[in-house]
């Protein structure tokens, strides 16, 4: 059984190991089948790219996609990584939680 991704398209994540430790950045795209995110302003590198008949050649940044393990969503009222949770409410719909306060995350 695969393990479900808490994270979507659009959070706020921290990143907790790497190169980038400690810098934020919003959620472009999830792979996950990977099990991985790429990360607006994260894990940036340079590639170096041929010239073909309609771009011209140079060093291009890229992002890189990053394993979800080494996010946590970033919670700004406290300033911290968080863990996420799941709630049923009365009327039997699933909402995500901030394990951390019990708060609602949007």
């Amino acid at each position: 059984m695969i393990n479900k991704i808490k994270l979507k398209k659009g959070d706020e994540v921290i990143v907790l190991t790497g190169k980038d430790k400690g810098k934020t950045g919003k959620i472009s795209f999830i792979k996950p089948t990977l099990r991985k995110v790429v990360v607006s302003g994260i894990n940036k590198v340079k590639k170096h790219q041929k010239p073909n008949n309609n771009q011209p050649g140079g060093i291009q940044e890229k992002e890189m996609p990053i394993h979800v393990s080494n996010l946590a969503y970033y919670d700004a009222s406290i300033k911290k990584g968080i863990k996420i949770g799941f709630k049923i409410t009365e009327k039997n719909k699933k909402i995500r939680i901030n394990k951390k306060t019990g708060k609602e995350i949007k």
